[in-house]
């Protein structure tokens, strides 16, 4: 099987201006765990696109066709053009700008394997808001969500974020004086939602028609730097994969039967309560410990689930901190 790999910062994504160094190093992170996946498959032709600065970053020993993308790159046609040389595509991108779902279409218009959540799997689960609104119509517990321009604030710490940000970087607390009083974040596109404290944790699952399987359970590590959060660290596979987050992923599953392939679901916990904060249809950062954590190979799992079920059989069982700072 022959197939492109394309992780959108370090596949030059950014290739006309600076590297965002925390999107950059979790990127990197992604697309080397993901060749060293496929690098224990027999009867795999990757094609990598990776951005020219990045090249002394990465081990691309096993990538058969290695394309260096630079600034004078024009990098959507340059994807599009090996689209049509390969048999699948597996594309990691973030979800703002609609940078993912634009991905996903087009490998849709190639007729190609898509390796991950179809479009309509990422529009409604990139778009905070329209999560937010599925999961309460299903009454999965989930972090209240207003859209910043018909907010309404009551005392208390508020976080302004982008409808479909990814990651810390455009996500600000304020005080609900500061939000009345600040214009720049009531946009339609901006949401906010009130400061809720507890732990951060994330499930790593596969997906598919409805159905769910649970890779690990993570804790989130973060510092609050300038009103911002910021992600410090990871530990994968840090909690048991108890009957809590089975109940809960199935449920996502069936509320969310456009998910496939693997998806992070990222949860703020308290003794009380588990809150769903945000769906993430794509490889996340807790992915790239997975194979070290429990012995499971991704890619393996997600070529399975192209012909049925995955076999989930972990080989160890440990957990993995990924320092991100």
């Amino acid at each position: 099987m022959k197939i492109l790999i394309f992780e959108y910062i370090s596949g030059g994504g950014f290739n006309q201006q600076a590297l965002p160094e925390s999107l950059a190093k979790e990127g990197c992170l992604m697309l080397q765990a993901l060749l060293d996946n496929f690098a224990q498959l027999p009867d795999i032709e990757l094609t990598v696109m990776l951005d020219s600065r990045l090249l002394d970053q990465l081990n691309t020993s096993t990538v058969r066709q290695l394309i260096l993308v630079n600034p004078d790159t024009n990098v959507e046609a340059e994807f599009a053009h090996h689209i049509a040389n390969v048999d699948a595509v597996w594309p990691i991108a973030p979800e703002f700008d609609s940078i993912l779902e634009k991905l996903c279409l087009a490998v849709h218009a190639q007729d190609k394997l898509l390796l991950t959540s179809p479009a309509c799997g990422v529009e409604v689960t990139g778009d905070k808001y329209l999560c937010y609104q599925r999961l309460i119509q299903h009454q999965i517990p989930t972090v209240p969500t207003q859209l910043a321009n018909q907010a309404q604030y009551s005392e208390g710490e508020w976080i302004i974020k982008p409808r479909d940000g990814a990651g810390c970087g455009d996500s600000f607390i304020l005080t609900a004086c500061e939000a009345l009083a600040t214009t720049d974040f009531r946009s339609p596109q901006s949401i906010i939602q009130p400061h809720l404290l507890g732990d951060k944790t994330s499930l790593s699952c596969l997906f598919k028609n409805g159905k769910s399987w649970i890779l690990s359970v993570n804790q989130q590590g973060f510092e609050i730097v300038d009103r911002q959060y910021q992600l410090k660290e990871i530990v994968v596979n840090s909690l048991p994969l108890s009957e809590k987050y089975q109940i809960l992923a199935e449920k996502i599953a069936q509320v969310f039967p456009e998910l496939w392939g693997y998806a992070g679901i990222d949860l703020i916990e308290t003794p009380e309560e588990i809150r769903v904060l945000e769906i993430n249809p794509r490889l996340t950062t807790s992915f790239a410990a997975i194979l070290a954590a429990r012995g499971l190979n991704i890619a393996q799992l997600i070529l399975q689930l192209l012909q049925g079920n995955p076999v989930i059989n972990p080989s160890v069982d440990q957990a993995i901190t990924l320092n991100l700072h």
